[in-house]
Parts: C-alpha cells; structure tokens; sequence
C-alpha cells in the first residue's frame, strides 16, 4: 500500500466558502495512488471542511445565510467574546460541518458527484490562512 501526504495552504477574504477540489486533485493525480482513500484534515476551530454542490454559487451563499441565522455575530449571546464578535459564531459553525472529509480514490480520481466540490468555510470576518492536510493511501 502506498501513502502520501501534502498540505494545502489557502489565503481567505473573509467569511465565505473557497472551493479547493482542482488543487486537491492536481496533487492526487502526482501521487501515483490509483485505488484507496483520501482523507483531509483542517487544522483550525473556526474554519471547517465541507463537499457540497460547485454548480451553482447561490448553494454556498443560502448556506452562509443559514449560519448567520443560527450562530448570529451577537456577542450578548456569547461567553466568549475576546477575539471578537465573529469568533465564537465561527466555532459553532466549524463545529456544525466537518473538520474532517473522506473521500474514495476510484481509477486514480475523487469518487465526486458530478456537482460536488470540496471547500473551505471560513467563518470569521478577517483573511485568514488557513491549513488542510491530505493523506492518500492506496495502491
């Protein structure tokens, strides 16, 4: 069985939903991994991981609407508030999707929908940069 591992740095605007699947499948594709199981791995708590519909852009748009209604920027709501008024509606969004994906390498490729692509949520107001770790295994 083979392995492989790389990390995928991405620069954020802000809140907002950075579709990452073309760099994460470029660097599958250098693996030589054919057949297996990639994982990937985001190294924060107030950003997050998520497969949903690249088609089309008002999909993530009325996701990010969804947050703001259920995890309102209100810090009166909130114990924590020294980072600022984003950052604890940013942990319970993270904490609402994914920190972690795994997906099917199927014939050397991603095992996605015809309209699924892979993103990264940020949830916070500022640019961030944020770290996914990837690990392939298969043969």
């Amino acid at each position: 069985m083979r392995q492989a591992t790389h990390r995928i740095t991405t620069a954020t605007r802000g809140k907002g939903f950075y579709e990452i699947t073309r760099e994460v499948d470029r660097w599958l594709a250098t693996t030589g991994i054919r057949t297996g199981l990639l994982t990937l791995f985001i190294q924060h708590t107030s950003a997050s991981l998520l497969i949903q519909e690249n088609a089309d852009p008002d999909v993530v748009h009325d996701i990010e609407s969804f947050f703001q209604r259920i995890a309102p920027e209100d810090s009166s709501l909130y114990r924590h508030t020294m980072e600022g008024p984003d950052d604890m509606p940013a942990h319970i969004r993270a904490a609402l999707t994914q920190t972690q994906l795994s997906i099917p390498i199927i014939d050397g490729a991603l095992a996605l929908g015809v309209w699924q692509g892979i993103y990264v949520c940020e949830h916070r107001a500022q640019p961030h940069r944020r770290n996914v770790v990837l690990h392939a295994a298969g043969g």
